[in-house]
């Protein structure tokens, strides 16, 4: 699996903030010294480094911000993350659709809820494909997905499957902290493996995360998800105002159950007053044209009419 505050000082009014992307610190007026200034007759922009919060913690377990490297790593993921407004801003309103379904299972399975934020880390909440292969919103690779319970064929692929994955996502995540003790372990673990975490931990003679010098990417994952965490969780405070109705909601389907096989899903679709493109996009984890049923078998798809 791969990764792909208080108020900053110099906040503006919130209508330049709507108009011009959050993090951008600009007037404009020539005169104002406050948040730009003129430099061969031309109006430049201040920018001002994102400042880290006081505390923070991941799960429960504390972040110990009074080390100076921890501090260093999250302020790196703070900057690179906080500017990237148009990105950030479109995982803001995915949110709206995905939190809620993440969320509910999250609590079914005993999973602490700060693990969504995971899955932003791991996806920005999107069904991507890694350059390793990794697939689907909690980017597992296939032999993974397998053994965790997800169906991965040709014509199904249940990486896909926002539910699905995120309860095996739930099933990883237990194992590895029965075996690590610690949450900010397992979530390390779910980046570089968990046999890979626990041998570095015990040639290192320590479990705790902020005491081992681990793969880079592993190095940035933790912060990466606090930064998520803090940015998400107070994205209004942080300059990244978006009105209620703008946030995406879950499109209304209903749920058809299928039992038998389905030769052409174009032709089912267009059956269930819907059409091909919808299905697809409702139900990413069918692959193919056809779905293939095999006997005492389901599959419930979710349809949209137009």
């Amino acid at each position: 699996m791969k990764l792909n505050i208080s108020k900053p000082a110099g906040y503006i009014a919130m209508g330049v903030l709507l108009g011009l992307g959050a993090g951008l610190f600009y007037s404009f007026s020539s005169g104002d010294t406050g948040n730009n200034f003129e430099r061969d007759d031309r109006i430049m922009y201040k920018w001002q480094p994102f400042p880290v919060p006081k505390k923070i913690d991941f799960a429960g377990e504390r972040t110990p911000l009074e080390r100076q490297e921890v501090v260093e790593y999250f302020d790196r993921e703070l900057q690179n993350n906080y500017y990237r407004h148009g990105s950030f801003i479109y995982t803001l309103k995915l949110s709206g659709r995905v939190f809620p379904v993440i969320e509910k299972i999250l609590k079914e399975e005993g999973i602490p809820d700060d693990f969504k934020y995971l899955c932003v880390a791991e996806s920005n909440l999107q069904n991507l494909v890694s350059p390793a292969g990794a697939e689907g919103y909690w980017q597992f690779l296939k032999a993974t997905a397998t053994q965790y319970g997800l169906e991965v064929t040709d014509e199904v692929d249940e990486r896909y499957h926002l539910e699905k994955s995120t309860r095996a996502a739930c099933r990883y995540l237990k194992a590895a902290y029965g075996k690590a003790g610690s949450w900010t372990a397992a979530a390390a673990g779910y980046n570089c493996g968990t046999a890979g975490y626990s041998s570095r931990a015990a040639y290192q003679g320590s479990d705790n995360y902020y005491d081992l010098i681990l793969p880079e990417e592993t190095n940035r994952y933790i912060f990466r998800i606090l930064t998520f965490k803090h940015l998400m969780g107070n994205a209004e405070e942080v300059g990244f105002v978006i009105p209620k109705g703008e946030m995406f909601r879950p499109y209304k389907t209903k749920k058809v159950t299928v039992t038998e096989s389905i030769p052409d899903l174009a032709a089912f679709a267009r059956a269930q007053g819907s059409s091909y493109k919808l299905v697809k996009m409702l139900n990413p984890w069918l692959k193919d044209k056809k779905l293939t049923v095999k006997p005492g078998k389901s599959y419930v798809i979710e349809v949209q009419t137009i």
